[in-house]
Formats: structure tokens, C-alpha cells, sequence
């Protein structure tokens, strides 16, 4: 098999489920496999060691396979070898993951990232459309995680976990993710079902969550238009400050949140214009990342391309 061929494995790690691609190297993903993590939380020697045996399975299963993205939740070493803080997964704080790994599997090479940023790689190289060689990328989900991709390359700052905005300070001493992560969106939620009861629809007896918000966001649901509406004031704020400190240009919006941009867009736009002035935001691009459900999986895949300079 020319090298060419050769297909990436990514690994996306989340707080309950591994996410495994087997990936070429146009973005397809050729096979893909979901697994809990609670054996990995329950096993005597940790999280990581169960981890490296693991994954031998998946190296068993495609041995074409010589490179291994792997995308964490949270913080890591600047040589991206340990992590460093992973709220979601404790175990792995301070574990020396990539040795472990290569002591485990020799001929293999390993590539970690922030998941966040692992993402930001992904839907540059793997992204539909011509994607900016500079841009803020921003997931929102159950966090929000942020990256700034510059000159094709993640900007990791002086100790490797720049661009954290998710912990922003927003409306007082909040933080931004509390504020607009999941849990924020559905105290918004369910603070405008009290205040606005005539306008809820359906929502008054829906199980909260964001898929039924944006369905109903869809039907001109009133509840739904406000929570969205005051989401992208929130967001947009910190957007603000963001633009002014990197003078960036294009910002590209992914998660699952993202799937009610377009409820969201107004009204950070307006926020956008009043606070910026025209150098800013007569270039400024807001759209939604491409990659969607796979976007963990292709970005995990993606770090291969930076590790091995293709």
C-alpha cells in the first residue's frame, strides 16, 4: 500500500464515549466504531492504562494503519504528550499518555490535541468549502471549547492551552460556558417558560434539550426564539472581545448548539455592530463548521496531517 493509501486512525475522547475512525486522508471515514467509557473509568489501574490496551484492539483491527490522532477534553503539555487537566475524565490528570503509548505500540506514531482544537484542525483540512488560513473556532455543546487556527496551524500560547474561551468571564463572574453550554441554554429555557407561559407551545411539556429547541425554534416557537435570542447576546459579547484582541476575520461555530445558529446569529450580529466598528465587521465571516457529528472523529484523524507534515 503506497503511502498515499494509508489511512488515519482518530480517536475522539469524551466524558462517557469513545468516538474511533478509521480515516483516509480525503476526510472519508471508512469504518467507525462508539464505546462506553465506564470500564475504562472502573479499571483497577486507571483510565489510561485501560486506554493503551484498548486501543491495541483497534490497531489489531486496521494494521495498515501507522498514525493515531487522538483529541482529549481539556488541557495538555505543550509537547502535547500528557493531559493535563481533563475535568470530564480525572483519571487521566498527569498521566503520561503518548509514552505509555508508545512503549505500548512502538511502530505506531501518536499526535494529541485539545478536542476543541483537534476539531478546528479538522474542519480545516477536511472542511467543506475554502476554509480561512486564520480563524476562531468555537464548539458548543455540553462547554464550550475554542481554538484559533493561524496560518494553518493551532496557536497553543506561551504554556500550549491558549484560547480557552469557555471560561471567559461573561454577565458578572460567570462563566461563559455556564452561561451558554448545555446547562446554561436550559436554565434560559426554563426561566423563559416561567416568565413567558403563553408563548411555550409544546414546549411546555417537551423533555428540555436542544434538538426539541431548535425543532421548535424551526415553528416560530416564542420560548425557543428568546432562549436563541439571548444565547447569541451572551456569545456575542464575548465574541467582542475575542475580535478585538486577534483581529480575526472568519469565525466558524460548531456542536451540537450550533444546530440553532441561525436563531442565534441575529441577535449576536447586532451585538457585533454596535460594539465593533466598521475595520472589524465589514469582513467579519460567522458560519457553521461542516463536520458536524464527525467532527471529533475527522479532527482526531487531522492531527496526523500536522504530526507527520503531509
Amino acid at each position: 500500500m503506497q503511502d498515499q493509501d494509508i489511512p488515519f486512525l482518530g480517536v475522539d475522547v469524551g466524558g462517557t464515549h469513545l468516538k474511533i475512525g478509521l480515516v483516509n486522508k480525503s476526510g472519508e471515514i471508512l469504518d467507525f466504531q462508539k464505546e462506553e467509557t465506564t470500564t475504562y473509568r472502573e479499571y483497577p489501574e486507571g483510565f489510561g492504562p485501560k486506554f493503551i490496551k484498548e486501543l491495541g484492539k483497534y490497531l489489531a483491527k486496521y494494521p495498515e494503519v501507522r498514525e493515531v490522532g487522538i483529541g482529549l477534553p481539556g488541557l495538555i503539555s505543550k509537547d502535547r504528550t500528557i493531559p493535563l487537566e481533563i475535568p470530564a475524565i480525572p483519571g487521566l490528570n498527569g498521566f503520561r499518555l503518548k509514552e505509555g503509548l508508545k512503549e505500548a505500540y512502538p511502530s505506531h506514531d501518536f499526535f494529541l490535541e485539545n478536542d476543541a482544537a483537534a476539531a478546528a484542525i479538522g474542519e480545516f483540512y477536511f472542511g467543506e468549502g475554502d476554509k480561512a488560513e486564520n480563524f476562531l473556532f468555537i464548539t458548543m455543546g455540553t462547554g464550550i471549547g475554542s481554538a484559533l487556527v493561524l496560518d494553518g496551524q493551532v496557536f497553543k500560547g506561551s504554556r500550549g492551552n491558549a484560547m480557552e474561551m469557555g471560561h471567559m468571564l461573561a454577565n458578572g463572574n460567570a462563566r461563559l460556558e455556564t452561561l451558554v453550554g448545555r446547562g446554561g441554554i436550559l436554565n434560559i429555557l426554563d426561566k423563559y417558560l416561567k416568565s413567558h407561559p403563553e408563548l411555550a407551545g409544546e414546549l411546555a411539556d417537551a423533555v428540555p434539550g436542544i434538538h426539541v429547541l431548535v425543532k421548535t425554534a424551526k415553528e416560530g416557537n416564542g420560548v425557543a426564539l428568546k432562549v436563541f435570542e439571548e444565547v447569541g447576546e451572551i456569545l456575542g459579547a464575548a465574541i467582542v472581545s475575542t475580535v478585538r484582541i486577534l483581529d480575526v476575520t472568519d469565525v466558524y461555530f460548531g456542536g451540537g448548539v450550533s444546530a440553532g445558529l441561525e436563531f442565534i446569529l441575529p441577535s449576536m450580529k447586532k451585538i457585533l455592530e454596535e460594539s465593533l466598528t466598521p475595520y472589524y465587521t465589514q469582513h467579519l465571516n460567522l458560519e457553521r463548521a461542516t463536520l458536524e457529528n464527525d467532527a471529533g472523529t475527522l479532527g482526531a484523524a487531522a492531527l496526523c496531517f500536522m504530526g507527520s507534515g503531509l
